[in-house]
């Protein structure tokens, strides 16, 4: 039996986290500044034709307007290396985020984190109002895939696949 849902945040937290996630990193140098954000909202396989993934964000985010102004967006699939640092990452302090952290810069300006399962460059295709999220739809210009084990969110923590 269903429990009707009651406007109760936790419990909604609480099942949403029961899915597990990877782990996207979009990022872009902006005017000069290299900008991040990390989402667990992150889907691929969208569209094939054209090539399009999609992931959302809230509306109060502060980095997503900067980066939403980049030519080009690097969608870096966290690899389990990065669990250490995805809080570093998503860190407030923006000053802090790239401390420590190998990257790559296409010639679009997005920007890639070394260590990542896989690296697609984008660019913004369509945005929806969704809530207090916005759904941005990203379209695939390029893509590499490397052998690194993916970072999975799940129950509101960091975990790996089993072998």
């Amino acid at each position: 039996m269903l429990a009707p849902y009651d406007s109760d945040t936790r419990a909604l937290r609480d099942a949403f986290a029961a899915f597990p996630c990877g782990v996207a990193a979009l990022a872009a140098t902006v005017d000069g500044d290299r900008q991040i954000l990390v989402a667990s909202s992150f889907t691929v396989g969208v569209s094939q034709e054209p090539p399009l993934v999609m992931f959302a964000v809230q509306r109060s985010s502060t980095t997503w307007p900067v980066l939403a102004r980049a030519q080009a967006l690097g969608v870096s699939i966290l690899g389990e290396s990065h669990a250490e640092k995805t809080r570093q990452l998503a860190s407030r302090e923006k000053a802090a985020r790239f401390v420590g952290i190998d990257t790559y810069t296409s010639e679009r300006g997005a920007l890639f984190l070394e260590g990542a399962a896989v690296w697609m460059e984008c660019v913004v295709e369509d945005t929806h109002a969704a809530g207090d999220h916005e759904i941005v739809v990203l379209r695939v210009l390029g893509l590499r895939t490397e052998a690194h084990r993916p970072l999975v969110w799940h129950r509101s923590s960091f975990t790996r696949l089993a072998s």
